[in-house]
C-alpha cells in the first residue's frame, strides 16, 4: 500500500527523466499509470516508441499497473485521447503529471518562429491541453455527485521563474505554466481539483542538450538506496505527495524539487511603491519626475536612468 493506492494518473514525457521517475514513484505508491510519451527528439523531431514502452516494461516487472500511451500533447483531440484511456482502461481520473518537454534554445534575435511555437505548443498548450479534458471530467464527475479528490502537478523550471539567457521560449512557457497552475488551483476548487507544479531537476537529455559536460542519466540506473543529487527521480516523490491525498491542502504552489533539498516558490509580490502626490492629492505622473523618484527611490540609483548602484 502507498500514498496513493488505487488512484488512477497519467504522466506526459514518462519516457525518459523526470517523467520515467515521475511514472515510476506514482506506480510504486500504488497508482495505476497511463505513461504518455510521443518520443521525439529532444527538439520535438520524430517519435519513437520504445521510451515510454521501456518505463511502462519496468514499472510491470517492478509489479506495478501501466500501459502507454503515445499521443501528441499539444494536439487538442490528442490530449483528449490521454484522458480517455484511462477513464477507458480503469474507469477514472485521478492525477496528471505534466511533464512533456523539448528545448530549441537560441537567443532572441536567432530564434525562429518555429522554434518559438513547437516550444510554446509543448510545454504551454501541452499542459493547458491536459489540464483542460481532465478539469472537463472532473468538472462532469462533480455535478454528478461524484466529486473525486483531483490533483493536477505541472513541470516548470527556474529557467522561466528566474530566467535564462538564450531561453525565451522555454522560460516564457514554464512562467506560463506557473502562472496557469494558480488559475486552475482557483478555479478547480469548487469541483474537487488541486494544482502545483514543480521545478525539478536531474542530468536529462533537455539538460545535457544544454550543459553537454552533464551526462545524461535515468532515475531507473540509480541503485535503490544510493543518491546522486542529479538523479532525475529525486523530485519524484515531491509529486507523488502532492498528487495524494496527503497534501489536501496544499493548491496553487509553485516548488523546487532538485537533490535532497525541496524549496517553496512566493512568486510575484509587490515591493516597494512611489506616488506621486500634491498637497496629499494623488496626480498624474510628468514623465520627467520619474527617473528622480523611481530611481532614487525604488531602486536606489543616481538619478539620470538604470545606473548601477555603488557597492562602496
Amino acid at each position: 500500500m502507498g500514498i496513493v493506492s488505487g488512484k488512477i494518473a497519467i504522466v506526459t514525457g514518462a519516457g525518459r527523466g523526470v517523467g520515467r521517475g515521475e511514472a515510476m514513484e506514482l506506480a510504486a505508491q500504488g497508482a495505476r499509470v497511463i505513461c504518455n510519451d510521443l518520443g521525439s527528439s529532444s527538439k520535438g523531431e520524430g517519435a519513437d516508441a520504445a521510451p515510454v514502452d521501456t518505463t511502462v516494461q519496468l514499472i510491470n516487472e517492478r509489479g506495478g499497473e501501466a500501459v502507454a500511451n503515445y499521443e501528441d500533447v499539444s494536439s487538442w483531440e490528442g490530449s483528449e485521447r490521454i484522458v480517455a484511456q484511462a477513464i477507458d482502461t480503469w474507469g477514472a481520473l485521478d492525477i496528471v503529471v505534466n511533464n512533456a518537454g523539448i528545448l530549441r534554445d537560441l537567443t532572441i534575435v536567432r530564434m525562429g518562429e518555429e522554434d518559438w511555437d513547437k516550444v510554446i505548443a509543448v510545454h504551454l498548450k501541452g499542459t493547458f491541453n491536459m489540464t483542460h479534458h481532465a478539469c472537463v471530467y472532473w468538472s462532469d464527475e462533480s455535478k454528478a455527485g461524484r466529486v473525486r479528490k483531483a490533483s493536477i502537478v505541472n513541470t516548470v523550471s527556474s529557467a522561466g521563474l528566474q530566467g535564462n539567457p538564450g531561453q525565451a521560449n522555454y522560460g516564457a512557457a514554464k512562467a506560463g505554466i506557473a502562472a496557469l497552475t494558480m488559475i486552475t488551483a482557483l478555479e478547480g476548487e469548487r469541483y474537487g481539483v488541486r494544482a502545483n507544479a514543480i521545478a525539478p531537476g536531474g542530468a536529462t537529455r533537455i539538460v545535457n542538450d544544454a550543459m553537454p559536460q552533464i551526462p545524461v542519466r535515468e532515475a531507473n540506473e540509480v541503485a535503490d538506496g544510493e543518491f546522486e543529487r542529479l538523479n532525475p527521480g529525486n523530485s519524484a516523490p515531491m509529486a507523488v505527495w502532492l498528487a495524494s491525498d496527503e497534501s489536501l491542502l496544499i493548491s496553487g504552489q509553485v516548488f523546487r524539487a532538485v537533490g535532497a533539498d525541496v524549496t517553496h516558490y512566493h512568486g510575484w509580490s509587490l515591493g516597494a511603491t512611489a506616488s506621486n502626490t500634491v498637497k496629499g492629492e494623488p496626480q498624474k505622473w510628468d514623465p520627467e519626475r520619474m527617473s528622480s523618484a523611481l530611481s532614487k527611490g525604488l531602486f536606489g540609483l543616481r538619478p539620470g536612468g538604470l545606473q548601477m548602484p555603488s557597492k562602496a
